[in-house]
This record gives C-alpha cells, structure tokens and sequence, in this order.
C-alpha cells in the first residue's frame, strides 16, 4: 500500500514525461565528486537564514547524494544552482522544453533563471515550485515563457525570457517562508551538465 502510493505521488498529475511520452533523459554516470545528475553546485548562498548558512548543500543519501537546505524564517532566502558547475558557465537551452525535478519542499517556493548577463539581482522571470507537504516527488517545469512570470515584489526583468534560456548560468530558489527543502534529482531536457 505504501508503496503504491509513493509510486502515484512519483507518478501523478505533475510528474509529466516529455512531449513524445518518453521519459527525463538518462545521465550516464555521475561526476567524480558529489553531484546529483551531474550537478555539482548546490549551494547556500547566505542570503536570509538558512542550514546550512553557506556553502555546498550536497549530502550524502542512500548511495548517492542530495541537496538538502532549510529556510528559517519569514524573510526572502535564496539557493543557488550552477547549470554548468561554475560560476562563468552558461547553457543555452532554448531547444529544451523544461526539466524533471525530483524534490520535497514544506511550503510553496520559487524558482528564478538567471542568466550570464544579469546575474545579480531579484528581478528575474520565476516559476512557482508548489509544495509537496515534505513528501518526495518528481514534477516537470516547462520552459513555456507563459509558464514564467514576475514578482511585483522582486522587480520585472529588462530582459525576455528567451534571451534568459539562451544563455542560462543558474537556476535560483527562492522563498520568503520556513522551508524545509531536499533535492534528489534535476534533469534538464537536451542539456548535460559538464563534470568539473
């Protein structure tokens, strides 16, 4: 019976497949050091009060790994993950049509795609990244630009969407709520991360 139920929460209405009813790709081995599907750099940024305060968030999980981080308090937290596991790296993903995330989150979040040319700031296009109430599922986001908006509270971008995919550096959690947060994968549709 548990079972069974973990397999719907794994496999419900937001763990979509891919347009063609395939499945997230396969990577075909992790890095050599820590890293969930190829992703090297989970990191807490210091931004709000989180465990950890900064630094990696990579733990070690079952034989594998995952990011694990908690957010405090009432105040906009911020987690950061380099698509190419360093920081001057970018992507262009403007022939992917989203990535598959496997995570549990307590409460609601967001996630920002901040690109090369403006990194820095809270005025970035963002996704709600729903809660699961703790429980580990699998959910797709699109990168549809009408599934992407703003904040009123963090600023509208003087940039498109497009543009942001075409030269993708990171992908921002954000949140201005407790959180309790825990990652165990990330696949990006037609991208593979370079291990470092």
């Amino acid at each position: 019976m548990l079972a069974s139920m973990l397999l719907v929460s794994l496999t419900g209405p937001g763990a979509i497949a891919n347009a063609s009813g395939g499945h997230p790709p396969r990577h075909d081995c992790e890095c050599a050091t820590p890293s969930i599907d190829r992703l090297q750099q989970w990191i807490a940024s210091g931004e709000g009060a989180t465990v950890p305060a900064t630094g990696s968030i990579l733990v070690r999980e079952r034989g594998g790994y995952a990011a694990k981080v908690d957010f405090l308090s009432a105040e906009w937290h911020v987690m950061v993950l380099w698509l190419g596991n360093q920081f001057e790296a970018q992507a262009d993903l403007t022939k992917s049509a989203g990535f598959w995330m496997t995570y549990s989150a307590t409460d609601d979040l967001y996630v920002q795609l901040r690109p090369a040319s403006h990194w820095s700031g809270g005025d970035k296009w963002l996704t709600k990244v729903p809660s699961t109430g703790g429980k580990l599922v699998k959910k797709f986001f699109s990168f549809a630009p009408d599934a992407w908006t703003t904040l009123p509270e963090l600023g509208k971008p003087a940039y498109s969407f497009e543009s942001a995919l075409a030269e993708a550096r990171g992908l921002v959690f954000v949140g201005k709520t407790p959180n309790k947060l825990d990652f165990r994968g990330l696949r990006v549709d037609r991208y593979r991360p370079p291990c470092l």
